[in-house]
């Protein structure tokens, strides 16, 4: 049987970190935006007699040092009294790396397929198990959470789903810009110094955007805190402020990544895809926001 889920990537435009020994209670607090594109997890089961997973990206096979998060999850999500192999293909709209939520996203993806396909757990159950690895192993803190709920979200309140509380702004007539531009390590940010003015960044940002929760305060505040942390800097900047030319609302940095993210009206599309033409960045997303929870089901697309 083959179980196809899809999980959206996700922005996180600020956020203030919370630690906690049990990871279930970790996480963050922040806002951020779901996007149409995302991942697509297919997950393959077949009786035998050894236990044997295969995970495998954009069509490639990866060991478990390079999908430590993932394998960890379908370890914990497969029965133990199951004997056989077990296959995931995970397949990324955006490069990995670049602040999208790919881990999180194959993570969730690969717990739900796998809850989908031997109905042990529930589709929460299964969403902690994922939140849990991407903490225990420093994939990300609120990307699981974030995706579970969808739409452009405010974490309230930090943990796994069922835990952390998550809000949803009203919006309409809007599509994100995404610009994959480069790769930033969130393990790397997490272990540096710079956490401490994030934390003191994102509690004003959130708290600006409860006060008046619209897509407009959103913005401005990501980009304030983009720029007072000292992330948003160099060629980054540079690039943001010429998008801004030609937007209502400003650009901002993705959270992590060297990527930058836009939301845009009907009317700013073409100004912005010739501005980016100038630019010479060929690699861009102009997408829906998603507005509903991840997906599983069994997959009747046929083989892969």
């Amino acid at each position: 049987m083959l179980i196809r889920a899809f999980v959206p990537a996700h922005i996180t435009a600020f956020f203030v970190p919370v630690f906690n020994e049990n990871p279930l209670l970790a996480g963050s607090i922040g806002a951020g935006v779901n996007l149409e594109k995302g991942t697509n997890i297919f997950v393959t089961t077949e009786n035998g007699s050894d236990r044997h997973i295969h995970i495998a990206f954009n069509g490639e096979p990866v060991g478990r040092n390079n999908a430590i998060i993932s394998y960890s999850v379908a370890e914990k999500m497969i029965p133990k009294d199951f004997s056989g192999e077990i296959k995931v293909w995970q397949y990324f709209d955006f490069p990995n790396g670049y602040g999208f939520g790919n881990s999180a996203a194959g993570a969730l993806g690969t717990a739900l397929a796998l809850a989908f396909n031997f109905k042990e757990k529930t589709f929460l159950q299964a969403s902690q198990v994922a939140h849990k690895y991407e903490v225990l192993y420093k994939g990300g803190l609120g990307d699981v959470i974030a995706q579970f709920y969808g739409g452009i979200e405010l974490r309230i309140k930090p943990g796994a789903p069922g835990i952390g509380v998550v809000d949803n702004i009203f919006f309409e007539g809007y599509k994100v810009l995404a610009l994959p531009l480069g790769r930033l390590s969130t393990k790397e940010v997490l272990d540096s110094d710079v956490i401490k003015l994030i934390e003191e960044e994102g509690k004003r940002s959130l708290e600006e955007v409860l006060k008046c929760p619209r897509v407009e305060v959103l913005m401005k505040a990501a980009r304030t805190f983009s720029e007072r942390t000292g992330l948003l800097t160099g060629e980054l900047l540079e690039i943001a402020l010429e998008l801004d030319k030609d937007l209502r609302l400003p650009s901002s940095m993705v959270m992590f990544g060297k990527s930058l993210f836009a939301l845009l009206r009907e009317d700013e599309i073409e100004k912005i895809k010739a501005t980016l033409a100038d630019l010479t960045i060929e690699k861009y997303h102009i997408c829906d926001v998603y507005t509903q929870r991840p997906s599983v089901e069994r997959w009747m697309g046929g083989s892969l």
